[in-house]
């Protein structure tokens, strides 16, 4: 007979719907910061394409997408350096602590109604979210021991805050936006940032002896060594930003976008290709890798299409949808929350779908389960085909194309994220658990740039030109589609191979049901 002894830490008291207190702490934390990332990033083209009548900075569609996909590509990249900081210099619990001060003052920089001020506020955000956000997560999974059986709906219930908090900055700045001004929405997302940080440090003792120092701490030297760097860094991005400011350097968005989405693709085909050459792979690790690469490429085509919700398809809900409900306008940025309220309704029911399936000892691999939802989401945009059609014909569309649109890209998303990151944890080999999430959130990445640079053909003032472009996302997405469909079918012994591995790595995911 085999007694699991569960050890009780200080994290444990309080509970919190019967999981320890720490998740309470973290769960509002995380609502609050990514109702402060969300409620921004809706504004985010609007606010650069508005015309200075509407206080805008009246950037070209083009230029203002690539910024969006550098932004938020950047925000995704800059999570490798800060879970690393955390793992090796300050720990999960400060770098969530100082992280969320660096979004919260990026926010506030936003608030300040100047244009010379603007990018240094998205930098800011995309520094903070870089170090707060892979480690809120981590720190999660570590209040539960290996063997607790309460992890899968801790993160459930983690899960369900972020979606929480994004809804909440949707609503909010959105409705700010329309009736205050965009600096007023900006000042929200600030102060959404802030009650997540008050509510951190009150509740922190919640998480004592969770990430109160890094895992794996340096020796002096490297740390010294490693502090200088970071330092080098800082001062080089300040030096440049400042050029940027006075005109000394002059930046093409739409270049920049181009050379940095082919950079983090090469990045990760050296990674990958380096893993394969260098890694001393079994021949069963090698295959579980190729399999585990096919689901990386349709993470990557995925987000390419997911993330136009805040570029091409809210400048459409913004300039060619009918907003007007009698006399009440619709903010914009509120259609944006269609995706976080679909995903609070659906994800009870796909958890349950996978789960009874497997009853029924039918069990899709992840490769097919990638491809299904890449499909989905692209049957999206020739729902968007039809209604830019419409809005060619010099009509303003009904609200329920938009909806619709998102509603499959939201069963799309359920059907490849989580099972994406469940693929990660299932395929790497154990010694390289942590390094492959690594290599994989930069899926996330190239797919957020590239997905700024395709939204830059959808000019709001050329509506005849859109359901051509709708329709060639379609027709790239379905055919990626297929092609990791059929080879999924040999991918799919492959992925059994993880089945003989009895110590898999079980890898905490920071956000599989919401990587927008």
């Amino acid at each position: 007979m085999t007694t699991t002894i569960k050890t009780t830490t200080s994290s444990d008291k309080g509970e919190f719907f019967g999981h320890p207190g720490g998740l309470s702490t973290l769960f509002f934390t995380e609502m609050w910061e990514r109702m402060s990332y969300y409620g921004m990033r809706a504004l985010l083209v609007l606010f650069m394409t508005a015309s200075l009548q509407e206080g805008g900075l009246v950037i070209t569609v083009a230029s203002a997408t690539a910024i969006y996909g550098l932004y938020t590509g950047a925000v995704y990249f800059m999570g490798l350096p800060g879970g690393w900081m955390a793992d090796r210099l300050i720990g999960g619990q400060k770098a969530v602590w100082y992280g969320g001060l660096i979004i919260m003052t990026g926010h506030i920089v936003l608030a300040i109604p100047s244009d010379k001020t603007f990018f240094i506020g998205l930098i800011l955000v995309v520094l903070g979210t870089g170090l707060l956000k892979p480690n809120i997560g981590a720190l999660v999974g570590q209040l539960y021991s290996s063997g607790d059986q309460r992890r899968d709906s801790g993160y459930t219930l983690y899960y369900m805050g972020i979606n929480m908090g994004s809804i909440i900055g949707y609503f909010v700045c959105g409705y700010l936006q329309t009736n205050m001004g965009w600096h007023w929405a900006f000042g929200a997302a600030a102060i959404g940032m802030g009650l997540g940080l008050i509510q951190y440090r009150l509740t922190l003792s919640r998480l004592s002896g969770i990430g109160d120092g890094p895992a794996e701490p340096m020796t002096p030297r490297n740390t010294r060594s490693a502090w200088m760097a970071i330092l080098a860094f800082m001062i080089g991005l300040v030096i440049v930003t400042a050029m940027v400011m006075t005109g000394a350097i002059v930046i093409d968005p739409v270049a920049m976008a181009q050379y940095v989405a082919i950079g983090i693709t090469a990045v990760f085909i050296l990674y990958y290709a380096g893993i394969f050459m260098f890694g001393n792979l079994t021949g069963d690790e090698t295959k579980r890798l190729l399999a585990l690469l096919l689901v990386c490429i349709a993470s990557t085509c995925f987000w390419a299409g997911f993330e136009q919700a805040g570029s091409s398809l809210n400048l459409f809900g913004r300039d060619l949808t009918d907003r007007m409900i009698g006399t009440f306008e619709i903010p914009t940025p509120w259609f944006q929350s269609a995706n976080s309220i679909f995903l609070v309704l659906m994800s009870p029911f796909f958890a349950a779908l996978w789960i009874n399936l497997s009853k029924r000892m039918i069990n899709p691999s992840y490769g097919l389960k990638s491809a299904v939802g890449l499909i989905i989401m692209a049957t999206g945009f020739i729902v968007m085909f039809f209604a830019a059609q419409l809005a060619a014909s010099g009509l303003k569309v009904a609200p329920f194309w938009l909806i619709a649109t998102y509603f499959l890209h939201t069963v799309g998303e359920l059907c490849l994220s989580p099972v994406a990151l469940s693929a990660v944890s299932k395929l790497s080999p154990k010694r390289m658990a942590g390094q492959m999430m690594g290599v994989f959130v930069l899926t996330y990445s190239i797919g957020n740039v590239v997905a700024g640079l395709l939204a830059g053909n959808f000019d709001p003032e050329k509506p005849s030109e859109m359901p051509a472009l709708f329709m060639q996302i379609t027709l790239f997405s379905v055919a990626v589609g297929i092609v990791v469909l059929l080879v999924s079918l040999k991918t799919k012994q492959w992925e059994k191979l993880a089945e003989k591995d009895d110590s898999t790595a079980v890898i905490d995911a920071n956000e599989p049901i919401k990587a927008s």
